[in-house]
């Protein structure tokens, strides 16, 4: 994930996300309105805060999965050529000490 200043795009998305939130709810608060308008108001802004922070959520969640799934491919990878090379590694060994024990 790309970082700015030591903070990274998610970090930034809801530092922006909370912020916004937050001058919204201030705005609705010093707004002229009657105590219900303001209720019904909060209550629409806490629902849409709240679906979007379940939407950033899931996709946080499915980049970690995502993320994690090519670590272990990555892993398996690896750990495969490892194996090989351990092989190689014991056969050339055999080989080398045929060779240089008395016939």
């Amino acid at each position: 994930m790309a970082e700015r200043n030591g903070f990274g795009i998610g970090s930034m998305f809801m530092a922006f996300l909370l912020g916004s939130l937050f001058g919204a709810g201030v705005s609705l608060m010093l707004a002229p309105q009657s105590g219900k308008e303001t209720r019904k108001k909060l209550k629409e802004l806490a629902d849409e805060a709240k679906e979007k922070t379940t939407e950033y959520a899931e996709e946080i969640k499915e980049k970690v999965t995502k993320g994690i799934e090519k670590g272990k491919e990555v892993v398996e990878e690896k750990k495969s050529a490892i194996q090989s090379a351990i092989e190689a590694g014991k056969e050339a060994f055999k080989k080398e000490k045929e060779k240089s024990e008395p016939a």
